[in-house]
């Protein structure tokens, strides 16, 4: 008999990430839903990042930074149709700040997406 049936040596470790998604997601829909744009724009940017990341870790892909942008510009294009769609005019469906929010969570999620490309091409100069 072996000491610990069922464990591999092939799985070392446990990953964080979906942790991660979760506590984002639930901050992001808390944030949203509460209308406090800090943790809608928070929780998504942890979403972004983890989704990425556990992608990163699974091999999918090379480097996060193109996975970043794109799904940074998803939120950005569904947040300003959200804001096109329902303008704030106090009416019975008021988004106002909750697609501004999510806009803003994309354009940061793009912006960090160049910035990391930027960050990793110096240091792979180095």
């Amino acid at each position: 008999m072996e000491e610990q049936p069922g464990l591999s040596d092939q799985y070392r470790k446990a990953s964080p990430w979906p942790l991660f998604i979760a506590v984002g997601l639930a901050i992001a829909e808390v944030g949203v839903f509460l209308d406090v744009v800090a943790f809608a724009v928070g929780g998504l940017l942890l979403f972004v990042g983890s989704i990425a990341g556990i992608l990163n870790e699974a091999g999918y892909l090379a480097t996060p930074w193109p996975f970043v942008g794109g799904l940074g510009m998803l939120l950005a294009v569904i947040g300003i149709a959200i804001m096109l769609l329902y303008p704030g005019d106090g009416g019975a469906i008021d988004v106002g700040l909750r697609a501004v929010a999510i806009a803003i969570a994309g354009v940061l999620c793009m912006g960090g997406s160049i910035l990391g490309r930027v960050l990793l091409r110096d240091r792979a100069a180095l």
